[in-house]
């Protein structure tokens, strides 16, 4: 599978790149063409680096962002992300003057939960969201609805890749658009066109990795 990988650069900076790899594959709410992955900005410190420097540039230093919430495994980034926007002026109003960098856990049913000890983080907070990768936009409504539930608001999203412009009105700020990424599709479960003609699928994937069938 990895044989057939396609590099693709950011068109903002030449420094990021991600591997593309084409095929059949399903994520919890959808089936798409090409699996795209993002190891490397997620894990390498350089390029971690790099992708902070481009999502903050997407900021003005008029947003208020207290904490930054990172989904699959973009700690390293939110980390680099939270001192890029401060060096760029982007202001925290909780007490600390600073920001937290903070993740939730999934119980049994799936939904998104945070400890007690992190929903001081969440609570009466700006909260900017940090994604790996958009396909349809609905981890991006549950993560909406589950930092509102304790309180928080919600000020920014920003992704690595992003097959949608925005989620509930709100922009999605990303480095990989669609247009991207060659011949990107994503297809809903029971309208899958690869399942009709009887494609098999390559893996089950999602924002920490794939898993081959």
């Amino acid at each position: 599978m990895e044989q057939r990988s396609i590099k693709v650069y950011a068109p903002d900076n030449k420094k990021i790149s991600l591997k593309v790899i084409p095929g059949h594959f399903a994520t919890s709410n959808s089936h798409i063409n090409l699996y795209i992955d993002l190891t490397a900005a997620k894990t390498r410190l350089s390029d971690a680096m790099e992708a902070a420097r481009v999502m903050a540039r997407q900021y003005l230093n008029n947003v208020i962002i207290d904490t930054i919430v990172c989904l699959d495994n973009c700690e390293v980034i939110g980390g680099f992300l939270a001192k890029e926007l401060t060096d760029a002026g982007i202001m925290s109003q909780n007490m600390h003057k600073t920001m937290y960098i903070v993740s939730p856990e999934f119980n049994t049913n799936g939904q998104m939960i945070f400890r007690d000890c992190n929903q001081g983080a969440i609570f009466n907070k700006n909260i900017l969201l940090l994604v790996a990768s958009v396909t349809t936009g609905d981890t991006i409504r549950r993560s909406l609805e589950c930092i509102r539930y304790y309180g928080g608001r919600v000020t920014g999203i920003s992704a690595i890749f992003s097959a949608v412009e925005e989620v509930e009105g709100m922009k999605v700020n990303c480095i990989f658009r669609k247009s991207d990424l060659p011949d990107y599709q994503s297809y809903k479960i029971n309208e899958c066109p690869l399942c009709n003609v009887g494609q098999k699928l390559d893996a089950i994937v999602n924002g920490y990795g794939y898993m081959r069938l």
